[in-house]
């Protein structure tokens, strides 16, 4: 059996160590303390890392204030640590820095076992402080590329797409299929986790707010809601309609040309032709072609809207 190692689990591993040397080599009392900062500091994404850390440095340094208040002003004993806590918790949580409860728990309680509060002590708590903090970030200024990964998300998504698609359009040329379905399935749960490691990416680069993946991933998600809306549209239509063979060649069309460049005016031109010759043909016959004609109509301002989600994608881009 293999256990795969991340990039943060070696990160960490080597962040831990390191920071324990340099508190070691400084002299510093406590110094494997040093060690556990830079293990909680290590997180998934540069952004992340950057608020863990400013977090944790702060609850840290106002825990030093509440030592120096609690310790100082009644004793160092764990009635004044509770007494300490009962203050402390609520205010980090107030000045939303919960994240550095257990970071700054350890700082206090140095304090509490030394039982002093010099000039000396508090140096060598903020000492300790800099170094695992400062390790956990030098750590993370490297984050692997995920590149690779998202555009394997992408033609995985796009493939999916197009399996659909072929599926529409054969279910309206030969009626009943043996289709099972699964395609819709897989696109739902591939977009989701490509959007989760797209927002990672952006999370990555400190500058940047959104990136072309998220955004690639957020138009197919749309697109894909939109696929499942016209699904029972698909289902109901007579495939002995005329314009039902129409519209399969317009959805194997379509189908060939899923990739991220911009064929979404073509199509939009195409659905505009097929418009004019609904609206051109005779009148409805009976009842059963009134609906047909509905629902096609419904169909056509279905897929415009696909392709307007991607003619928009492309303009941002």
């Amino acid at each position: 059996m293999t256990f795969p190692i991340g990039y943060r689990t070696l990160k960490t591993a080597v962040a831990a160590p390191l920071a324990i040397l340099i508190a070691q080599a400084f002299q510093l009392e406590f110094y494997v303390s040093a060690g556990i900062l830079a293990i909680l500091c290590i997180k998934v994404t540069k952004k992340k890392s950057i608020i863990s850390s400013w977090e944790r440095f702060a609850s840290c340094v106002l825990g030093i204030g509440f030592a120096f208040i609690f310790f100082e002003g009644i004793a160092y004993n764990p009635l004044a640590l509770g007494l300490l806590l009962l203050a402390f918790i609520p205010t980090l949580v107030a000045l939303k820095l919960k994240e550095g409860v257990v970071t700054s728990a350890v700082i206090i309680l140095h304090f509490l076992v030394i039982k002093d509060f010099s000039i000396s002590i508090v140096l060598n708590e903020l000492a300790i402080i800099v170094i695992g903090i400062g390790m956990a970030l030098v750590m993370n200024l490297y984050m692997p590329s995920m590149e690779r990964q998202l555009k394997k998300y992408q033609g995985e998504v796009e493939k999916n797409f197009e399996r659909i698609l072929k599926e529409y359009s054969r279910f309206l040329r030969e009626g009943d299929s043996d289709w099972d379905g699964k395609e819709i399935v897989t696109v739902d749960r591939l977009i989701k986790e490509a959007k989760s490691l797209a927002f990672r990416d952006v999370e990555n680069h400190l500058t940047r707010h959104e990136n072309q993946y998220y955004n690639y991933f957020k138009m197919r998600e749309k697109q894909y809601e939109i696929l499942g809306r016209v699904m029972p549209v698909i289902s109901s239509l007579d495939r002995t309609y005329a314009q039902s063979f129409r519209i399969a060649d317009f959805l194997d069309d379509l189908a060939d040309a899923i990739h991220p460049g911009n064929t979404a005016q073509q199509f939009l031109d195409e659905l505009e032709k097929m418009r004019q010759a609904f609206k051109n043909a005779d009148l409805p016959k009976d009842r059963d072609e009134f609906e047909t004609r509905s629902s096609l109509h419904y169909f056509l301002l279905e897929m415009e809207q696909y392709l307007i989600l991607k003619r928009y994608f492309k303009a941002r881009d």
